[in-house]
């Protein structure tokens, strides 16, 4: 168990430095938000049904089972609908930074869904990556609807990973991937439908949005949606949020690099982001230390 442990931390890094890369391409994809959206979730969709098919993977779930399965859906739509929005509003790096506040949100939220009470620490670096966003908020005032909108996309991302962490321990990866993705394009295909903006225009792509929405939706959501359900069989909802804490530093990083003089930002926001990157170091010693001293 505790190999496995161990190998889905070292998974679940990867995964978020993939992670890091959807931010990139939101920028890339000339989409308005909603549409990228639902693309993305449109092409994951089927990329997920290919692949429970492929499997002959059993889909059939209790009713209770498949109401939360679309909730989750719901949920993670919403999530990315105001992440690729604050990006639209902001930049990159303000939207990955504010994404952090994710673990506070999960410290809170974990307790009461399964149970159990607060953990001191959980609660205290989850206050120390909210000072690190006060700083940046106070420096990059001029993008406040952007870091309004992924401090939402936080708590829904937080959300979501509480809830799926109760679904990732008894059901297959894929089946939860393919329900909730295909539960999020069927309501965002609704809302579109009544909205009038299924046009010609609307399914009319160029070359490089194609391409980039492929690429976010096969291997950033498709590969990682699945792959990060199945980590939290052995991973608890906040080591996966804190560590998600990454995605900003990994995709700051990179819209330096792609980006340039659009991504550069003052230096008390990096500050801000630093303290965020000790408070994931800082989390992975405390409960090295605590697993090392309990048993």
């Amino acid at each position: 168990m505790q190999n496995d442990n161990l190998k889905s931390y070292l998974h679940l890094h990867v995964i978020v430095f993939i992670w890091g890369f959807t931010a990139i391409l939101g920028k890339l994809i000339s989409l308005e938000a909603l549409d990228l959206v639902w693309y993305r979730m449109l092409f994951a969709s089927a990329i997920m049904t290919f692949v429970v098919l492929f499997n002959k993977e059993k889909i059939k779930v209790p009713f209770n089972v498949l109401i939360g399965f679309i909730v989750s859906g719901i949920i993670i739509a919403a999530h990315w609908l105001t992440f690729y929005q604050a990006i639209k509003v902001s930049n990159v790096s303000i939207t990955l930074a504010c994404l952090s506040t994710g673990a506070f949100f999960a410290s809170i939220l974990e307790p009461i869904f399964y149970k159990r009470k607060v953990i001191w620490y959980e609660l205290l670096f989850g206050l120390i990556v909210v000072v690190g966003l006060g700083i940046i908020f106070n420096v990059e005032t001029k993008y406040a609807s952007g870091i309004y909108l992924a401090i939402t996309s936080a708590f829904l991302s937080a959300l979501f990973s509480v809830i799926n962490g109760k679904y990732a321990k008894e059901y297959d990866p894929n089946v939860i991937s393919l329900y909730e993705l295909s539960s999020g394009v069927f309501f965002l295909s609704i809302y579109l439908f009544f909205a009038g903006s299924f046009t010609p225009a609307f399914f009319s792509l160029s070359v490089n949005d194609l391409i980039w929405l492929f690429l976010l939706s096969s291997i950033c959501t498709a590969y990682a949606f699945s792959a990060s359900v199945k980590v939290m069989k052995f991973l608890s909802p906040f080591t996966v949020m804190l560590t998600i804490n990454l995605e900003p530093i990994y995709g700051i990083v990179l819209a330096l690099l792609i980006f340039k003089d659009g991504e550069e930002m003052s230096p008390l926001f990096y500050v801000g982001a630093l303290i965020i990157l000790a408070t994931v170091i800082a989390n992975g010693i405390v409960k090295s230390f605590k697993k090392v001293t309990t048993n």
